[in-house]
């Protein structure tokens, strides 16, 4: 090998060096100070300021969101997010995977017609469920078009609109009219994300963890 090739094959090697950065990362769990992510199919468990062995350093994290540096460049996610490098391929299977907060509360970010919304997992509400002031910040009008009913909630009787969402997304799953019920009220604090939705994909639990997937 001649001095100019062998010139070539090292800065080769440190431009490669320096210009590596993980494939895909995906956003697991969301704790104080700590991020479960998965790093090009390996778990890890990143605390504030202590890089990965692949080199993704986690900025701060809390019970919504996470700051994650991946090749000195900044970026802030929620649960089930994801970076694709250059050379990452998308896997085509549509999965959610979400993980408990402190109160086992199942929390993951989506949209709705194609505004961000923020939700919680219940199993227990028939519809999605949001208050008239997230409907009215996503372009809901919701009393011309949906129709009026009773629901019995745990604060009483409660006035809400049913609704036909035109699509919901959570993470890479995406579903076409999905009925809604709008309270016409404060209630819910949060939107529930409810069986409307969560009927149309499968579930399921593995210890704390919980899965969605397209069917």
């Amino acid at each position: 090998m001649n001095l100019r090739i062998f010139t070539c094959f090292i800065l080769l090697l440190v431009v490669m060096e320096a210009g590596y950065s993980a494939g895909q990362i995906r956003v697991l769990g969301l704790f104080r100070d700590k991020a479960l992510v998965e790093i090009d199919g390996t778990r890890r468990m990143l605390e504030n300021g202590k890089p990965s062995p692949e080199g993704v350093l986690l900025i701060s994290a809390n019970s919504n969101e996470a700051v994650i540096e991946n090749n000195g460049l900044q970026a802030t996610y929620a649960l089930d997010n994801r970076i694709s490098g250059s050379y990452g391929k998308p896997s085509g299977i549509q999965t959610v995977t979400l993980t408990p907060d402190e109160q086992g509360m199942y929390w993951v970010t989506g949209s709705v017609n194609g505004v961000e919304m923020r939700f919680v997992v219940d199993t227990g509400a028939t519809l999605i469920s949001m208050n008239r002031h997230e409907a009215e910040r996503i372009g809901i009008d919701y009393k011309a078009q949906g129709a009026r009913a009773i629901s019995n909630t745990a604060g009483g009787v409660d006035t809400v609109y049913v609704v036909r969402l035109q699509k919901v997304k959570i993470g890479d799953i995406l579903l076409r009219d999905i009925f809604a019920a709008i309270h016409d009220g404060d209630y819910p604090a949060v939107t529930l994300l409810g069986n409307s939705f969560l009927n149309r994909i499968d579930m399921e639990r593995e210890g704390r963890i919980m899965k969605f997937r397209k069917k």
